[in-house]
C-alpha cells in the first residue's frame, strides 16, 4: 500500500463540475493498493498516518498530530501510485491490484481513519479533480513495504 500524504491549508475534490468533498487544514491523501496488499495492511497505514506528528508546536518543531490541530483527511484513491516507469517511457501498472480486490481494502483504510479523525472521500474510480494548497510544502510518501514488511 503507497500513501502520499500532503499537509494542505485546504483541499477539494469535485467531479463532473461539482465539489464533492472539501477540507480546511489536514492531509490530503492519495491511495494506491498494490497486489499482495490486504484489509490488515491497510488498518496498519491508517494507523500510522493518524498517529503522525508532522504539524509544527509553538517553536515550530513538528510535533503536533492531526488531532492535536483539529485537522482533517481527504482521501482519494489512486492507483497510478503504483505506477513504474523504469522500462521505456510508458507507465507500466502491473504491480496494481485489480479495482474490485482493492476497494474493499481502500474503505478499510478510510473506515480505520474515521475511528480517530474526521475524513472525507473522493469517489472510487471516478475521474476527480483535486485542488490543494500545500502547506510547508510538506509531503510524505508512506510505503507499506518500507514501514510494515
Amino acid at each position: 500500500m503507497r500513501v502520499l500524504l500532503q499537509l494542505v491549508q485546504r483541499a477539494s475534490v469535485t467531479v463532473d463540475g461539482s465539489i464533492v468533498s472539501s477540507i480546511g487544514k489536514g492531509f490530503l491523501l492519495f491511495v494506491g493498493v498494490g497486489e499482495g496488499d490486504d484489509e490488515a495492511l491497510a488498518g496498519k497505514m491508517a494507523s500510522k498516518v493518524s498517529k503522525l506528528r508532522i504539524f509544527p508546536d509553538e517553536n515550530g518543531k513538528t510535533n503536533l498530530s492531526l488531532k492535536d490541530v483539529n485537522g482533517e483527511i481527504l482521501c482519494v484513491s489512486q492507483f497510478t501510485l503504483y505506477a513504474s516507469a523504469k522500462e521505456g517511457n510508458r507507465p507500466s501498472f502491473t504491480k496494481v491490484m485489480r479495482q474490485e480486490e482493492a476497494r474493499p481494502i481502500y474503505e478499510k483504510f478510510v473506515s480505520t481513519l474515521k475511528e480517530t479523525v474526521p475524513v472525507k472521500e473522493g469517489i472510487y474510480r471516478a475521474d476527480m479533480k483535486v485542488e490543494l494548497v500545500n502547506d510547508g510544502p510538506f509531503t510524505l510518501i508512506l510505503d507499506s513495504e518500507e514501514l510494515f514488511k
